[in-house]
């Protein structure tokens, strides 16, 4: 599996988000060089080369092959493999985001979804630095409740449950795990 290239600084974030530079990522899925990309842009070369080195410092391309060509080295280069992570707390506008204790408001689900990928993200960076593997588990599901009411019922009934295996569980000297569960309305381009 390819590693994650997390990025949770607002300059790396702007350097990948920039438009033409996110056409140039999208082109170095397949190996390339700054004349074919001008080439295939429209783009003076040297300005496709500036990009290109804004990125390879950023990490997010790596070069593939240098070739002699016409008196000069050509480089050929790629996006890094894998996923981009981008910490979503450097998109938000507040330096924390706001946090709400009710177990049932979309602002808290999304500020917990926001930590789990933060933190999972840091956790896969450092694991793939260090040639381990980090061991997570994931549970999905999806449930058709006949009423409003039955969201809280089930929560609470979740709630229940999952605090009595984690008491059959929890041991005071094991690794602390963060289990996250949460639930939202299934898009409607996804119902069967």
């Amino acid at each position: 599996m390819a590693a994650i290239t997390y990025l949770d600084e607002p300059g790396a974030v702007r350097v990948a988000l920039a438009p033409p530079r996110r056409e140039l990522l999208s082109r170095l899925r397949e190996p390339a060089s700054a004349t074919q990309l001008a080439g295939a842009l429209g783009l003076p070369r040297q300005r496709v080369n500036y990009h290109l080195r804004v990125l390879e410092a950023a990490g997010l391309v790596e070069l593939v092959e240098e070739r002699r060509r016409r008196g000069c080295v050509e480089r050929i280069l790629r996006a890094t493999p894998g996923a981009v992570v981008v910490d979503p707390t450097v998109m938000s506008a507040d330096d924390e985001p706001a946090r709400l204790r009710d177990q049932y408001a979309a602002e808290h689900l999304v500020a917990t979804a926001a930590d789990t990928v933060r933190d999972v993200a840091r956790m896969q960076a450092r694991a793939d630095e260090s040639g381990r593997r980090l061991l997570t588990f994931t549970i999905e599901a999806e449930v058709r409740f006949a009423e409003p009411g039955d969201v809280h019922a089930f929560t609470d009934e979740l709630t229940e449950a999952v605090r009595r295996t984690v008491a059959r569980f929890d041991t005071g000297d094991g690794r602390p795990y963060r289990l996250v569960a949460g639930g939202y309305p299934a898009p409607r381009g996804d119902r069967s």
